[in-house]
């Protein structure tokens, strides 16, 4: 059985959840959903453009910028998995030494 505080705790957790309110295209035409700070986020550096307002939208300034990550300091393309394996293989030679 579960106390009122308890219940309330679970539905202040639910409440705080994060709505994906703001669309972005990439390059292949594929989309997703994402929080308007984040979107508004990448607006300013520059990685997506504004292309509508109702829903929030915007497209991806580069081609594959979707694909990049960041790993130990060094920016992958995760559409080149070459990449991927190189940076670890790297990272697996620096930590032995």
């Amino acid at each position: 059985m579960q106390t009122k505080t308890t219940k309330a705790k679970e539905k202040k957790i639910r409440r705080k959840k994060k709505k994906k309110t703001a669309r972005v295209v990439c390059s292949d035409r594929k989309e997703f959903w994402t929080t308007q700070t984040q979107f508004w986020q990448w607006v300013r550096d520059g990685v997506v453009i504004k292309t509508q307002d109702s829903p929030l939208s915007g497209a991806f300034v580069r081609e594959h910028e979707e694909m990049m990550v960041v790993f130990s300091n060094t920016v992958l393309n995760l559409a080149r998995p070459v990449h991927l394996s190189e940076a670890l293989r790297a990272r697996r030679l620096a930590l032995q030494h």
